[in-house]
Order: C-alpha cells, then structure tokens, then sequence
C-alpha cells in the first residue's frame, strides 16, 4: 500500500490557543523571517487547515528543500505543530496546522531595558517585507480591487491611508485602544461561513516618537 495513516504524532506537541501573545526571543527569532511568516500564513489561511510540506511549497510556490529548515524552526518555537502523519512510500510524511489564530508581541518586548527588543523589531520589520510581497503577488494576480462604484454603493474594502500626526499622549493611548477593541472585536466572532465571505488582510503600525532634536 502506497499510503498509510499513522498514529497522530505523540510527544510534547505544541496546546492550540487562539491568540498567543509572544514575548519568548526564540519565538521571536522563528518570526523574523518573511518566509517563515508566508508558512504560518498559508497554514492559517482558513481555520484548521493542514498541509504537507509538499503543498506548502507548491502554495507558496518555493522549493520544498528550501522550507524544510524554516518549518522545522516554526515547529521548534511552537507556532506550528505536527496535526498527523502518514506513510507515503516508506516515508513519514508529516502534516502541519497553525498553533495559534493570531500573534501579538508582548509589550514589555519593546521598553527599554528588554533584552529582546532588537529582536521584536526584526520581527516586526520581517511582517512588513511579508505584507509587501503578499501585496505585490495579488496586484500581480489581479485580485486586488480599490476602486469605488460609480453609484456611491459601498465599494470593496480596500482601504490605504498613511498620516502623520501630532497626537497628546492621552489622544495616542485613546486611539490605539479604539483600534485595538475593534481588532478584539473582528477576531472574537472568527472566521465567516458566509458564501460571500472573502479573504482580508489588515495591517496596523501605530507608533510615537520620543521628542529629540530636529535636524
């Protein structure tokens, strides 16, 4: 027989939780690469979802030698876990899933006397590369669409907008948890069954700066 169904893989295997909140380094090191955030991304596409190695590169359209080492990182810092195993031809061939819906960086990650800041940042700049390349490939694939019906109908739910203002800190605090409650809010009611339903990306970057000296 070609394939066979093994027992789902044993050993200290990863808890799913719905939205983990990082603040390990190694954790942080595993995210701080694009291709890796493109294997959690592929895995966390649709709720549940398991894929081999094999269909991961094919989704991502990379060599399947060149994710080998990155799925492996993942597993090691628990963002991703092994959902089965089968034996195909004599070799185990694994399944993996998504250990968790939502990532988010502990805050004490990035005060000043964290050892792990450098690190937050790189992951932070990492998912800023992901968002581009993801960006470029669906313009590519003419999936995106920003315009607006000429009828004044609620158009598709494109949005674009890049501000800089000078806030008070208590206007700073308010809008970030405005933002942050209505995120909660989108991500408690989970994934839409809705026929309509449509894949979204959201990606927030709300800073301060410390006053300094102008050039």
């Amino acid at each position: 027989m070609a394939e066979q169904d093994l027992e789902p893989a044993g050993g200290e295997q990863p808890a799913f939780v719905k939205n983990r909140q990082v603040g390990d380094v190694a954790v942080l090191k595993a995210l701080a690469d694009p291709l890796r955030l493109a294997i959690l991304g592929a895995l966390s596409s649709t709720a549940g979802r398991e894929l081999t190695a094999k269909e991961i590169a094919a989704e991502l359209d990379e060599p399947q030698t060149k994710l080998y080492r990155h799925i492996k990182q993942l597993e090691k810092a628990g963002l991703i876990l092994v959902a089965g195993t089968r034996l195909v031809s004599g070799i185990v061939e694994s399944r993996y899933a998504a250990a968790q819906e939502s990532i988010r960086l502990a805050p004490e990650m990035f005060t000043a006397d964290s050892p792990a800041r450098s690190e937050a940042y790189d992951a932070i700049l990492a998912s800023i590369d992901r968002v581009r390349d993801d960006f470029r490939v669906q313009i590519l694939g003419d999936r995106l669409d920003f315009s607006s019906p000429r009828d004044g109908s609620v158009g598709p739910p494109g949005l674009f907008a890049h501000l800089t203002l000078r806030l008070t800190p208590e206007r700073l605090l308010r809008l970030r948890t405005e933002l942050a409650a209505l995120f909660d809010e989108v991500n408690a009611e989970g994934p839409s069954a809705a026929e309509d339903a449509m894949d979204v990306t959201v990606f927030t970057l709300l800073y301060g700066l410390r006053p300094g000296t102008e050039s």
